[in-house]
């Protein structure tokens, strides 16, 4: 009787650790080019702590989605971090916005990581679909390819297409979703607000609406090898960067095409 008190015991003490474990909410976060954010000073590797916090108002803020990030810091001007927030946690409902009493800045990432890492977090919410031409309509879904002269549609919100292979074409309608191309001759087009059009691989395309954003790589041949020349972000705004229009980065600039 003794031995089964004493296991009853221990279980409920591993049951009240896990209820009690504080949360921990991995994601994150931008900030200016020195590293401020609201007139905060971070520093990568610390730990911030307080006691007062309201999303939108006070509190350390981050996202869980780095697509969300572009939101509120541009992707071309800013300096980006994976993050852990813990101790008192508020989120927002029309985002992926999470305030919390505690945050760990962890290492900065580049833009290249940022977006790659927002594909990911679009994939880890939805299921696999792969085909010649795959096309999916719901929120937070997925359509991939890695075929070449292949084709990815997505009209979700949240969503993401994504095209591996050469000569192919990936497009999002939905908002705050993300199109990308890493086959050669590709191009990615996205259609919703606050989406990102990226175009990796050599002589990619991109174009976007409105307040989307283009990302675009440049390849050079170095002693018979392809290396990434530059890689470059820039605002859909209707003045500089037109809306719906086809764009290359040649000469470290953005190029329009036919």
């Amino acid at each position: 009787m003794v031995i089964v008190g004493i296991r009853i015991i221990k279980k409920l003490e591993r049951e009240w650790i896990m209820k009690n474990k504080p949360k921990v909410i991995k994601g994150y976060k931008g900030f200016n080019k020195d590293f401020t954010c609201n007139g905060f000073k971070y520093e990568l590797g610390k730990d911030y702590k307080t006691d007062d916090i309201e999303i939108c108002k006070k509190g350390f803020h981050f996202c869980e989605n780095p697509l969300d990030v572009f939101s509120y810091y541009s992707p071309a001007e800013s300096k980006f971090s994976e993050v852990t927030g813990t101790g008192k946690i508020q989120t927002e409902d029309y985002d992926s916005k999470v305030c919390c009493s505690e945050i760990h800045i962890g290492a900065e990432i580049n833009l290249h990581t940022m977006i790659k890492a927002g594909v990911d977090f679009i994939f880890s919410k939805v299921k696999k679909t792969s085909s010649k031409k795959a096309h999916k309509k719901g929120d937070f879904s997925l359509a991939t390819n890695t075929g070449d002269y292949s084709a990815t549609t997505n009209t979700g919100n949240c969503s993401a297409a994504t095209n591996t292979g050469n000569r192919s074409a990936a497009t999002n309608t939905g908002n705050r979703s993300a199109a990308t191309n890493t086959g050669n001759c590709s191009a990615a087009e996205v259609g919703g607000k606050q989406s990102i059009a990226c175009g990796l691989g050599i002589e990619n395309r991109a174009k976007g609406a409105l307040s989307c954003w283009l990302v675009l790589t440049e390849w050079h041949q170095v002693n018979g090898e392809w290396q990434i020349k530059d890689c470059k972000a820039r605002l859909v705004d209707g003045k500089e960067i037109k809306p719906d229009v086809w764009y290359i980065l040649k000469d470290k600039e953005f190029v329009e095409v036919s």
